[in-house]
């Protein structure tokens, strides 16, 4: 009965989901698994990879080697696949190796086990046999895997982590003690293109378009569908209830994509046990119509819970772009104004346009804008960053003009414009005593910044607000701010992913510092430092929680380098001299 109270409990939680009566499309998909000590060393594995490297694809699955791809199947024929699978395992058992040789295989962004040789094809036999029993006896259509068999290790990671995922791969031995199951799982095909959040805390709707949150629960989340959604909100459909509703991210963190996979029968190839216990019995409870993985103390399912709750919190430190009077001088702006005060461009290095401010052109002076290498720089570093993966969750700019352009053109190049707003964070501009001038610059407003197309948060409170910035403020006074602002930049962004900081040169020190645990350094050491870092200079940094310190890692892109290129006036050029 206990089983039964388990489908009527979850049948009650689905009451007001509007797709109830609506068929729930699935697909199937089967695996051949580890176990044993294998397993226990690839759990290892997933581990200390992700504590050292941070999550990759893999660890979005738990350990396996594809036999067949993803397949659709009626539900009253899903028992005629457990059917498949006993009498294609029953078939393969006699041949199935007593041990499956495994070759480390390494790419740039592949880390995995090969299966060769005379194993592999006794593996692709009994992928091929479920393959045809299922379209017999489930009437469906199923591929069965018949290129390279492997098993991944890692993939599509940072390029500098492949030495130490190489290392850590090396400490497990293919000949490790091991029983190879084969397992039947499905999903659910409306949400295999979301992202799955899973609830840390209890949240209590305020309005009726929230959703209710419990400990435990599972959020499918479209990242193509927020325009809605507010800052720190998400749109979301619960797994538990079905309902659709708005939920605060930070109440959530990142889950791994088979957490909500269901597991329906497994084939255990082992000549020790007998053949009427290869087929599994039947998973203890039901959800609307879907089978759980049994119970065991070793679960798979265990596994994706751990790997759910292994989270890195990372800080990349960006310095802003090629601003427009590092080219040009301190005159610039005399350079491209008219007497009657509107811009021009005389040189293809100044922008194309400048954003407008309420006091006019002279408002640049002390804030100068990008020049258009460095919006060039900026895209450059966005696509870099893009292409390795990194997973950028909130992004935090000083007011400087400069540096919301640079934030702006990365989020750009990240396809993350519209995901994504910037929080203007006055506590981590430029030490005040290097701006020109006796007073504080002239900074664009959050309205100002918003009418010129950037992309930044109204809601957001800043750690000090723009008036707090003092002119000719001491060396304490800034480096306090910068670590008092870093603080609270950290606490109140989610546990797993990447904080952009997009500032000055002087914040790859002294925003790195307070978080590496480091006293400021010395002042007259601190000025030579900076000056020696480039556009788009890069710092980051990684949380380390197993020993509670953050630790100072390669940022994931390589540096950007290039040479000067002088003016040229054609009319000093006279042919033949």
């Amino acid at each position: 009965m206990e089983w039964m109270n388990e489908i009527l409990h979850r049948l009650h939680c689905h009451c007001n989901d509007p797709s109830l009566d609506d068929p729930i499309p699935q697909e199937y998909a089967l695996f051949l698994c580890p176990t044993g000590s294998l397993l226990e060393k690839l759990q290892e594995f997933w581990r200390e990879s992700k504590r050292q490297c941070t999550k990759n694809r893999a660890h979005e699955v738990f350990p396996h080697i594809t036999l067949c791809d993803f397949f659709t199947c009626e539900d009253q024929k899903v028992e005629c696949l457990y059917e498949a699978l006993k009498r294609a395992g029953d078939r393969i058992l006699g041949s199935f190796p007593s041990v499956v040789p495994l070759v480390l295989h390494s790419s740039v962004s592949y880390l995995g086990f090969f299966v060769n040789d005379s194993p592999a094809d006794v593996i692709r036999e009994f992928a091929a046999t479920f393959a045809t029993e299922a379209s017999v006896l489930a009437d469906c259509t199923v591929k069965p895997c018949t290129k390279q068999l492997h098993l991944t290790l890692a993939h599509k990671f940072y390029p500098h982590h492949q030495r130490t995922l190489e290392q850590l791969a090396r400490a497990i031995h293919p000949g490790h003690s091991c029983q190879w199951t084969a397992a039947l799982y499905s999903r659910d095909m409306r949400f295999v293109h979301y992202q799955t959040l899973k609830a840390l805390f209890q949240y209590k709707p305020q309005n009726e378009d929230e959703l209710t949150l419990s400990p435990g629960d599972y959020i499918f989340v479209d990242p193509t569908q927020q325009e809605e959604a507010s800052e720190g909100w998400v749109i979301g459909i619960s797994h538990r209830t079905g309902c659709r509703g708005f939920l605060p991210e930070n109440y959530t963190e990142r889950a791994s994509e088979c957490d909500t996979w269901v597991k329906h029968r497994t084939y255990t190839f082992s000549l020790a046990v007998d053949l009427n216990s290869r087929k599994d019995g039947a998973a203890s409870s039901k959800r609307n119509g879907e089978f759980h993985p049994p119970q065991t103390s070793r679960s798979l399912s265990s596994v994706q819970a751990l790997q759910a709750t292994i989270v890195r919190k990372s800080v990349l430190v960006v310095r802003h772009g090629e601003r427009v009077d590092q080219i040009f001088g301190k005159s610039w702006l005399q350079q491209c104004s008219t007497p009657d005060g509107k811009y021009y461009r005389p040189d293809l290095n100044f922008p194309c346009s400048l954003p407008r401010r309420s006091n006019g052109i002279k408002d640049f002076e002390n804030d100068p804008p990008l020049s258009s290498c460095g919006i060039f720089q900026s895209r450059m570093a966005g696509e870099a960053l893009l292409d390795s993966g990194i997973r950028i969750t909130s992004v935090f700019a000083s007011p400087a003009l400069r540096c919301i352009q640079t934030a702006k053109h990365i989020l750009e190049e990240l396809k993350l414009e519209k995901r994504i707003k910037i929080r203007v964070e006055p506590g981590i501009f430029e030490w005040t005593k290097w701006e020109a001038g006796k007073a504080a610059p002239t900074l664009m407003s959050l309205e100002e910044l918003r009418e010129a197309n950037f992309n930044v948060s109204m809601d957001y409170r800043p750690v000090l607000p723009l008036a707090s910035l003092m002119p000719a403020e001491s060396y304490d006074e800034y480096v306090d701010r910068c670590a008092m602002s870093m603080e609270r930049i950290v606490s109140i962004c989610p546990e797993d992913g990447v904080i952009l900081i997009v500032g000055h040169g002087s914040a790859l020190d002294s925003c790195t510092r307070p978080l590496l645990g480091l006293p400021p350094r010395d002042c007259g050491d601190f000025a030579q430092l900076v000056r020696k870092i480039p556009s788009l200079g890069m710092c980051f940094c990684e949380e380390n929680k197993e020993e509670g310190k953050w630790e100072l890692v390669n940022p994931p892109v390589k540096t950007l380098t290039h040479g000067s290129n002088s003016a040229f006036n054609w009319r000093n050029w006279i042919l033949g001299n």
